[in-house]
């Protein structure tokens, strides 16, 4: 054998003995990581914000609006994500769908770029929001926000650390975290059928359903906050390269998980209306808006049902953000390996074979986004993800339908282009409408800024590394 031979075979012994994610996720795995992060601690604190966009229980309707949105999307996301499969994500659908070598450069940038403003934002959610729900069993720790602050940032540090791991071993604890929020979500759904009042929960305010602007703003916020609670239908995209037969797993995961989160979250909203006075939940700063969930155990069994409720609550949020970290640490890492991010978090653990680098990026960033308040963090991922993440690949969707040939599409959404134009005109009304909520333009601001700072960054970034459109596309 010839030297340069010798080298060959030793340059391919070294790169199969360096760290690879492995293809270990189940649809099971798969649609517990979903779920776990869609339920989350959402459904428990959002309620009453949603009742107040539209001022009394109408404002369910949001719930379905957000449904039909959801599930269009998951449709272009199964599509998408079974072509597609890889760490990273709507990075992956964004670069390849608008051509890797040109625009797709350009959209999977701006993509890595928007997850460093919302992704951490959307861990920081769950995080604050168990803060709120230990209050319940923490006197005295809602009259210190600060205190609340440090201690939201410091669930999230406990979260990245629990998540430094293999990932087979993440998918074991997931699949429980997954199974105590089916138990937990399931006690109150069965407690509210079981207590539920109708008068209470059929309870409008005059005039609820007269279709004027008021009523389309209120119905388009109150569904920018449902959809909130649905976010993470796509988590499994993430994961990808970790994910076994991805063309089959995908959309099994996102469309399961979908349907399944429409009815839980729809009970446990129905379930609250139902028992606890939905002019209390809206009542700002009343214990009812802060811990509905709470007040329902304790009006029907108790104290003593409240504390064990709030408790469960607690571990499943702590399913969410554990959910949620573990697919957003991957992005960083996606981006790193295509040279569009700095490199040094294209490297895998040696032994665990994860991208750790990348975990402690965005464990970092979600603490520090523990600091701001709820309403503040909620409202400003939703804008900062809409037009990239969510617009940008259902418009990449057509594109790649365009350029690709059939058999580069293992799964086939049902009723194509129906649901994909029905996805991009949802997302584009709900982004529309939070510009007329108190504040909307300060929101609206970020979003926009973020994009032009990022395409500016881009050029920035090609320019200095020769990449399209600084050269031509054949050098």
């Amino acid at each position: 054998m010839s030297s340069k031979e010798n080298k060959n075979a030793q340059a391919a012994k070294n790169e199969a003995q360096q760290p690879q994610l492995r293809r270990r996720l189940g649809i099971l795995n798969a649609t517990s990581i979903n779920m776990s992060n869609m339920i989350g601690i959402g459904p428990f604190i959002t309620v009453p914000i949603i009742l107040s966009t539209m001022g009394g229980p109408q404002a369910l309707l949001a719930w379905f609006a957000g449904a039909v949105l959801a599930i269009a999307d998951g449709l272009v996301i199964s599509e998408l994500g079974a072509a597609l499969p890889g760490s990273g994500g709507t990075y992956v659908f964004l670069r390849d769908s608008y051509n890797r070598e040109t625009w797709g450069k350009l959209m999977a940038w701006l993509f890595a770029w928007e997850f460093l403003f919302f992704g951490p934002l959307e861990i920081a959610s769950g995080t604050v929001g168990m803060t709120q729900y230990m209050s319940y069993l923490w006197t005295g720790l809602a009259s210190h926000p600060w205190q609340m602050k440090f201690v939201a940032a410091g669930i999230a540090i406990i979260v990245m650390v629990s998540l430094y791991r293999k990932i087979h071993d993440v998918a074991r604890l997931m699949l429980v975290l997954w199974i105590t929020t089916l138990v937990t979500t399931g006690w109150v759904i069965v407690t509210g059928l079981i207590h539920m009042n109708y008068h209470m929960a059929l309870d409008f305010p005059p005039g609820a359903f007269h279709l004027n602007w008021a009523f389309l703003i209120g119905l388009g916020n109150g569904t920018i906050v449902v959809i909130y609670n649905y976010l993470g239908y796509y988590q499994v995209c993430y994961l990808g390269d970790e994910v076994k037969q991805p063309e089959r797993t995908i959309p099994y995961a996102v469309i399961i998980s979908i349907l399944a989160v429409t009815v839980i979250d729809f009970l446990l909203s129905y379930s609250f209306v139902s028992v606890v006075p939905w002019r209390d939940m809206i009542r700002p700063n009343s214990f009812a808006n802060l811990a509905v969930a709470s007040v329902f155990m304790q009006k029907i069994y108790g104290h003593w049902a409240a504390i064990l409720l709030t408790a469960m609550i607690l571990f499943t949020a702590f399913a969410s953000v554990f959910a949620l970290m573990l697919g957003y640490s991957r992005i960083p890492y996606a981006a790193a390996r295509d040279g569009l991010f700095f490199s040094w978090f294209e490297k895998l653990h040696p032994t665990g074979e994860f991208p750790n680098r990348s975990l402690v990026l965005v464990g970092i960033l979600a603490a520090v986004a523990s600091m701001f308040s709820l309403g503040e963090i909620i409202t400003g991922l939703m804008v900062a993800r809409i037009l990239i993440q969510f617009v940008g690949h259902t418009i990449g969707l057509f594109v790649f339908r365009k350029t690709q040939p059939a058999s580069r599409l293992p799964f086939k959404m049902w009723l194509y282009p129906f649901p994909a134009i029905l996805a991009l005109v949802g997302w584009l009304y709900i982004f529309s409408s939070s510009a007329f909520q108190p504040g909307g333009w300060k929101f609206m601001a970020y979003a926009f800024t973020t994009i032009c700072v990022g395409i500016c960054g881009y050029f920035v970034l090609a320019y200095k590394k020769r990449l399209w459109p600084m050269v031509p596309r054949e050098q």
